[in-house]
């Protein structure tokens, strides 16, 4: 075979094979010049979006979840009466004066009086000290005496003594036994007898501490989750349902304990009473659970938009976009639950959601 026509044939495969190399290469140059000098396109540009009308409306959070209310007596007060309980005149809750009946001891009443001093021995003319002028206080109260409470047991304090015992139904012999009367710190004030002490038909011997004070109102918390408990800082406003009334609180601490978990605690505006003159309303004895709405985020009500309409810009200032792609500088009144109020927009422009450009 002559050697010609292959040289020949072997240049031209050659050349075929470099030109094809610079088709490529050039085709490499033109891609990369394409990529790299062409711009991206504007991630909010190329997203979808639709418009929405802005409406007047209001937007605000809430939770609901149980409060405990719950009293919290206190000993104020113990028995010196010895012998058999034969009658109980208060219940638990009950509100009590000077010279209120308690209960009976061996047919005996014994009264509540108000005193710092505990009762603590028979009182009869001649008798004096700080007790006494307790009694004079008491005996005052009652319409009984009106002479000088000065601590000393004379003729008029057995008189005013003796008309009180008649008032009573016991003998009228001037002399106050020590269990007569149960003084407490202050009058008037609720009251709790210890019913496993103070019963019909229970023996008791003197010493015990049978009567509890409650405090003015019933303590008021909420047992909640960490979570529950990351959404209501201090100042957190409460709506508390009782029966056809509604009560007001606000958290004003947060207890946690690893065995019983998170507890709130709430209190009336600026440390007043929750539940104000109704108190009486919750059970003395045991907790009382009541539906609460924890309001996370107060309402307000304005222009609404979803929240998904509102652009940040880098200087910190917000806008909403119409459908022409106009921005409109808003301000934020509150957001919740994807919601927004804001101002500086009238009713009825439709804007983007989201806000995006084109």
């Amino acid at each position: 075979m002559p050697r010609a026509p292959v040289l020949r044939r072997r240049r031209w495969l050659s050349w075929l094979g470099i030109g094809l190399v610079v088709l490529l290469v050039g085709a490499g140059i033109g891609w990369a010049g394409a990529t790299v000098l062409t711009p991206p396109k504007d991630v909010l540009d190329s997203s979808a979006f639709t418009t929405v009308e802005v409406v007047a409306g209001e937007v605000g959070s809430s939770i609901n979840l149980n409060t405990v209310a719950e009293w919290t007596p206190i000993p104020v007060g113990s028995n010196q009466a010895a012998g058999t309980v034969t009658t109980v005149s208060v219940t638990p809750g009950d509100e009590v004066t000077q010279g209120s009946i308690l209960y009976s001891v061996n047919l005996r009443p014994v009264v509540i009086a108000q005193g710092s001093i505990p009762s603590f021995r028979a009182m009869s003319v001649g008798t004096s000290g700080a007790d006494v002028t307790q009694l004079q206080t008491l005996l005052a109260a009652l319409g009984l005496y009106s002479g000088a409470r000065d601590g000393g047991f004379g003729y008029l304090t057995g008189q005013a003594v003796k008309a009180w015992q008649k008032k009573l139904g016991v003998p009228a012999d001037g002399v106050v036994q020590a269990g007569d009367i149960v003084f407490v710190p202050s009058l008037p004030t609720r009251v709790a007898l210890d019913t496993d002490v103070i019963k019909r038909g229970a023996s008791v011997s003197g010493g015990e501490p049978v009567v509890k004070g409650l405090p003015p109102a019933p303590a008021f918390t909420v047992p909640v989750t960490d979570t529950q408990a990351s959404l209501m800082p201090n100042g957190t406003r409460v709506e508390i349902a009782s029966g056809d009334a509604t009560w007001e609180g606000y958290v004003t601490d947060q207890v946690s304990d690893p065995q019983t978990g998170t507890t709130v605690i709430l209190s009336g505006k600026d440390g007043a009473s929750i539940c104000g003159d109704e108190c009486g309303t919750i059970p003395v004895t045991g907790q009382t659970l009541l539906l609460s709405k924890i309001v996370t985020v107060e309402t307000v009500k304005g222009l609404v938009v979803p929240s998904a309409a509102l652009l940040s810009a880098a200087d910190g200032t917000v806008s909403v976009i119409d459908e022409k792609g106009t921005h409109h500088k808003v301000t934020v009144e509150t957001s919740a639950r994807g919601m927004s109020v804001i101002d500086g927009v009238s009713a009825g422009l439709r804007v983007r959601v989201p806000a995006t450009g084109k």
